[in-house]
């Protein structure tokens, strides 16, 4: 428990043997449920998650967003934190996360890796995919963005309810956050932290995730207006005031 509030973390891992054991053995005491979601591991990483204390799960379709939503299926924590299992994210910071979303006055806050404190940690290729992306989700979405693949985010769970959740792939890591920041019940925040050098073997593949995340953007936006568009006029027919909501 942290201030009185159960605290959940999920952890997609795809053959993360090596770094799950570090991220495991970090792990606060105040975390009350850790939920691996083995998404077709062939190595060791269920069996070391679950012998480390883990609520290990399997999900047999193949795919990041695939993988979280079934991980956020089942947590029971009033806060949910979400962490890749390569190590590359600071899970000594959880207590500085926490207390940033506690203290903001939002209901989601996503874990900035920018500016990159360890050259190291990240590729130019990934340094500069990544700025285009944020770039793109900025002006596409009327919110400055420093980091839109981001996978470390800290919510209440109760702002899942409010969110519409599609994406199986990559692009979940944007989708979840145009839901906070698009959402004024929610309400968007980015905190920084220190980035480091991933674990174990690579599985994004740049070329083929930077498009279809970039691809999303622009589609999720088309989405986003046409559902707005088709709320006015619904409002409209009912005799409603759409400046009144």
């Amino acid at each position: 428990m942290y201030r009185n509030l159960k605290i959940t973390v999920v952890i997609p891992c795809l053959n993360e043997e090596e770094g799950i054991q570090k991220v495991l053995t970090r792990m606060p005491d105040f975390v009350d449920e850790v939920i691996v979601v083995d998404n077709c591991s062939t190595d060791r990483t269920a069996s070391i998650a679950a012998g480390m204390g883990a609520k290990v799960i399997r999900e047999n379709v193949r795919g990041y967003g695939r993988a979280y939503k079934t991980g956020l299926l089942h947590a029971r924590g009033d806060i949910v934190v979400t962490l890749d299992g390569d190590h590359s994210y600071p899970v000594d910071a959880l207590s500085y996360l926490l207390e940033a979303l506690i203290n903001s006055g939002v209901g989601f806050v996503s874990a900035s890796r920018f500016p990159v404190q360890n050259p190291e940690a990240m590729s130019l290729r990934n340094l500069i995919g990544n700025k285009l992306l944020s770039l793109a989700m900025s002006v596409l979405y009327l919110h400055w963005i420093r980091d839109s693949q981001s996978g470390m985010w800290i919510f209440y769970k109760n702002a899942l309810a409010r969110m519409d959740l599609r994406s199986d792939g990559m692009a979940f890591s944007e989708e979840i956050k145009i839901e906070a920041l698009c959402n004024p019940e929610i309400g968007f925040k980015e905190i920084p932290i220190n980035f480091t050098n991933r674990a174990g073997e690579m599985k994004l593949r740049p070329w083929r995730d930077g498009w279809g995340n970039l691809v999303f953007l622009f589609t999720r936006r088309v989405r986003l207006r046409s559902v707005s568009k088709s709320q006015v006029r619904a409002q409209g027919v009912s005799g409603q005031n759409p400046a009144k909501g």
